[in-house]
């Protein structure tokens, strides 16, 4: 219960929805450039993760191998390292407020999926 009301909290109050549609529309973006398909679906899972992320985390996908850790490489270099810094800053900024500290921690969490998403998945925790 309390995952559920800190999902809906962070929806209205963390950002939740404004990072989902930002995900949203730069995966659209990798799906006209039809060479960049695979960065489109890592941008959908960001833009899932970044909807619900209480109660979630990234674990390592199993058939994972050299192609995306090429993959993740490039990504880094064009998209990841200014995604995970803003996390990284709007997580600082939220962890100011007591009442942010949860929203923080969360921003917190999605640096690892924004820098190198590739070859991950997003799981529910037990």
């Amino acid at each position: 219960m309390i995952r559920f009301v800190l999902n809906v909290l962070w929806l209205v109050f963390g950002g939740g929805i404004v990072l989902a549609v930002g995900y949203g529309i730069a995966a659209l973006i990798c799906f006209v450039l039809v060479i960049t398909i695979p960065f489109g679906v890592a941008s959908l899972r960001l833009a899932v993760y970044s909807l619900w992320p209480f109660g979630r985390t990234l674990v390592p996908k199993p058939g994972a191998g050299i192609g995306s850790g090429l993959a993740n490489i490039l990504w880094v270099v064009l998209a990841g390292w200014w995604l995970a810094l803003s996390h990284i800053l709007a997580g600082i900024a939220l962890c100011v407020t007591i009442i942010g500290i949860p929203f923080g921690i969360a921003n917190f969490k999605l640096v690892p999926a924004a820098f190198w998403p590739l070859g991950r998945d997003v799981v529910d925790v037990p």
